[in-house]
């Protein structure tokens, strides 16, 4: 499986530190922002990662991150994407690197308090359609929200005004290969982007969408009020730890 980092964007809800970089550099406690997701692929033993960036401050990541050494990768890949099409463009950017393998997607700025590896190890082993990680919020018109029937996903809405359900679809994804062909098919919402909203219900559609629900605080750090809350987290308890199922 191969890992993606989506650390795109113009960051305008963090302006004015946006105007002098990425907002996935600016440091959440005593470490870059993207370093998170990162090491949320690496711990799962994901080791061929792709960040896709943009803007004018693409170049600041090279800086920081370099060939990834410090994360203890022997290679990192970059891709750019031009303009403002969304996460999805984001993604279809990868499909020549992803190269028919399955991969994991997390969005820069997003922040988990355990590893992501069980529900990795079970998209695996059977790598077909696609999967979704779960968390129950208390303000889930914030987020993509996933109606359930028990485990099953019957319905995703994003920041629906009137949520059917307090379970958020995190920023973090699996996907066959299949995905670059939804992508294809899809139109820009309302707001001019490719939705990613959009292709989990495609997948949905098919009868072909996993959920995970997580344990522990998930959090995005897009706004100086979910930065704030993200350092404060990882300074009380860390982030990206031994899922607790697993511990001896």
């Amino acid at each position: 499986m191969k890992g993606i980092v989506l650390a795109g964007g113009m960051g305008t809800r963090l302006a004015p530190l946006t105007h002098v970089t990425n907002k996935h550099l600016l440091p959440v406690y005593d470490r870059p922002m993207v370093d998170y997701p990162l090491q949320t692929l690496i711990t799962a033993g994901i080791d061929e990662i792709m960040v896709v960036t943009g803007g004018e401050h693409a170049g600041d990541f090279l800086k920081l991150m370099g060939n990834g050494e410090r994360m203890g990768l022997r290679h990192l890949n970059y891709t750019y994407q031009k303009g403002h099409g969304g996460i999805a463009e984001a993604l279809g950017l990868c499909a020549h690197w992803a190269d028919g393998e399955p991969i994991c997607v997390i969005l820069g700025d997003n922040l988990f308090e355990y590893q992501l590896s069980p529900g990795l190890k079970a998209f695996a082993e059977n790598p077909t359609g696609a999967m979704v990680f779960l968390k129950q919020v208390h303000d889930p018109e914030r987020f993509g929200v996933a109606t359930l029937d028990g485990d099953r996903v019957v319905e995703i809405s994003e920041k629906p005004a009137q949520p059917q359900s307090d379970w958020a679809v995190t920023g973090a994804y699996c996907y066959d290969a299949e995905v670059f062909e939804i992508i294809k098919t899809l139109k820009p919402s309302s707001r001019g982007e490719l939705e990613i909203t959009d292709v989990n219900n495609a997948y949905l559609q098919r009868g072909m969408l996993q959920a995970h629900k997580l344990e522990g605080w998930w959090t995005d750090a897009g706004t100086f009020e979910s930065l704030l809350r993200a350092g404060n987290l990882v300074a009380k308890s860390g982030a990206n730890k031994p899922h607790e199922s697993s511990k001896v």
